[in-house]
Parts: C-alpha cells; sequence; structure tokens
C-alpha cells in the first residue's frame, strides 16, 4: 500500500539514515553494550547491513565498541547534547508562551531569575489593556522574600541558608503586607514548598498581587520562575492552573521530565 504524505514526511527519505537511526533508537533502550546478533534482531535488519552502519558510525564515535561484536552509544553524541543543552535558553524558550498566557488572561506575564538576594525581570507579555498601572521593567529587581517568584527561590533553600538571607537582607518591608519576621517567613515558604507555586500578596506593591510557577531544567533544578501580576481585586485563582501548565510546557523544552525527578 502506498504510504501517504504525512508517513512520507515523518521518516527520513534516506534509507540509510532511517536504519542509522533505527540502530541508534536500540542501542539507547539499554544502557550495556549490545551484540550483533541482538541488535539484528531488534531491528530486523540483516547482521552485515546493522555491521556496516554501525561501523561508520564508531568510526564518527556515535557508537563505541568496547569489545568485538557488541555496540554502545558513543561519547560524541554526548559532547552533541551538552552543546544543545548550552544553547537553550529559558528566556527564548518561554517568550512564546508567555505572549499565548497573556492573550488568554489579559494580565502581564513575567519571566524572572534569581541573582543573588534579588530575583531580576527577564521577560515580560504585557498590554495597556490589562489595567495595571506600575509593571517591573526587563532588567529591574526585587527583594525575593516580597516577590512570588523569589519566595518558590527561597522555598529551595535549606534552613540555613533562608536565615543567612534573612540576617543579610534585614527582611525590610515595601508595604504593610510585606513579610519582616523570619518565622512568618519559614511558614509561608513551608505552604510554598508543599503546593509548588508561591503568592505575593501585595507584598511589594500596594493593589497588585501575583501568583508563580517554577520553571525547571533537564535536572530538575528550578532555573526562573513564571508570574501572573494583576491589581489586587482582579485576580483570578483560576488562572493558577493556566500558569502551571505554561511553566510545565517551558520546562519540557528545557529538556526537563517530571516523573524522573519526583
Amino acid at each position: 500500500m502506498r504510504k501517504t504524505d504525512v508517513a512520507v514526511s515523518a521518516s527520513p527519505t534516506i534509507q540509510v539514515i532511517e536504519r542509522m537511526f533505527t540502530l541508534i533508537d536500540v542501542l539507547a533502550s539499554r544502557e550495556e553494550a549490545i551484540t550483533l546478533k541482538e541488535i539484528s534482531e531488534k531491528t530486523g535488519l540483516h547482521p552485515s547491513t546493522a555491521h556496516r552502519i554501525l561501523n561508520d558510525l564508531t568510526l564518527g564515535r556515535f557508537v563505541d565498541r568496547p569489545e568485538a561484536g557488541s555496540y554502545r552509544l558513543g561519547m560524541r553524541l554526548l559532547e552533541l547534547g551538552n552543546l544543545v543543552k548550552g544553547r537553550l535558553n529559558v528566556r527564548d524558550a518561554a517568550l512564546e508562551p508567555m505572549k499565548a498566557l497573556h492573550k488568554l488572561i489579559q494580565q502581564p506575564v513575567n519571566l524572572s531569575v534569581r541573582q543573588g538576594d534579588e530575583i531580576v525581570y527577564v521577560e515580560r507579555a504585557y498590554s495597556e489593556r490589562s489595567g495595571m498601572q506600575v509593571v517591573r521593567a526587563i532588567g529591574g529587581r526585587a527583594p525575593l522574600h516580597l516577590t512570588s517568584v523569589g519566595k518558590l527561590f527561597l522555598a529551595q533553600d535549606e534552613p540555613g541558608r533562608v536565615r543567612g538571607y534573612a540576617t543579610r537582607t534585614g527582611l525590610t518591608g515595601h508595604t504593610r503586607n510585606s513579610i519582616t519576621q523570619l518565622p512568618v517567613l519559614e511558614r509561608e515558604l513551608s505552604r510554598v514548598k508543599q503546593s509548588g507555586v508561591a503568592r505575593d500578596n501585595e507584598e511589594l506593591e500596594l493593589g497588585v498581587r501575583c501568583i508563580a510557577a517554577g520553571i525547571y531544567d533537564d535536572q530538575g533544578k528550578l532555573l526562573a520562575g513564571l508570574s501572573i501580576s494583576a491589581p489586587a481585586d482582579r485576580m483570578d485563582d483560576e488562572w493558577l492552573a493556566k500558569l502551571q501548565s505554561t511553566a510545565e510546557a517551558i520546562s519540557k523544552e528545557l529538556g526537563y521530565h517530571p516523573t524522573a525527578h519526583g
């Protein structure tokens, strides 16, 4: 039966490349080296065909041959993988999902990272229709304990580091809602750690509330926080699920797999 155009476009047009992909997938399915006989059985390729392609991949260091007749993935793939990982930029990965979320909720969406005892706003999706009179500019900074994203990062710290942060900063407040006492902050961070989301209840600016979810890399490390800012009387908890799914999609783009870090 003739393949459809969709099927053709989903497969390599050169047969040897398709076979190469198949061989690499089989090698990737096992941690230890695999014999040529087993590779042939799993791929359906004749041993001589598999041997010829594997030999070429060995020359390029994409495949290793620890002993005659057995193969495993080579170090060249690790080198290339590290190059790709190094090029992954959280801002680039986040920008389009942020725009989509903003279009959905019509409120500012912010991307922030930690630098020392502050968060830095590195990207935002924003329009005049949001009704927000104060929006943090890209490059703007704010104390960790006064922001939703900052609390995400503090919740990742060991208790001793949180105490050190409190000592260095004095937990200075900006509004009457600011958390300025260590025991209160510790209770807040415990809630953040349990729920995976954080809130700013007019703690940085009166009249502005924020909710935040984390963005993680392939090692499960918190890289950045995605937050929604809104006038206090407009914040809608129904946005939280949308925020979390957007943060999860960005994390996935950066190589994060929740099942691997559960």
